[in-house]
């Protein structure tokens, strides 16, 4: 999942609450690669801005997806993240 702009909320806000409800979430290991402790002191090609990049690695996250779930845990998951985009 990614996060518009438009959501105020930070990704760790939105995966915080999932885990309260018993939702697993991890972070995709993707977006702005160039920003990882490896990256420093070492060679590397910048091709653009990689804002995108910048903003799939602060705004996305995934939510669990273990075949086992069924229709009644995925309509939950689904109903608490609108829960928590619907709060002021």
């Amino acid at each position: 999942m990614t996060l518009k702009p438009h959501v105020k909320a930070t990704r760790e806000q939105v995966t915080a609450f999932l885990e309260r409800h018993k939702i697993g979430t991890r972070l995709l290991f993707a977006g702005n690669l160039t920003r990882q402790p490896y990256f420093r002191g070492r060679p590397h090609r910048v091709s653009g801005s990689l804002e995108n990049t910048d903003f799939v690695m602060e705004r996305t996250f995934w939510i669990g997806v273990y075949p086992g779930l069924s229709e009644v845990m995925l309509d939950f998951a689904a109903d608490k993240v609108i829960e928590f985009l619907r709060k002021p």
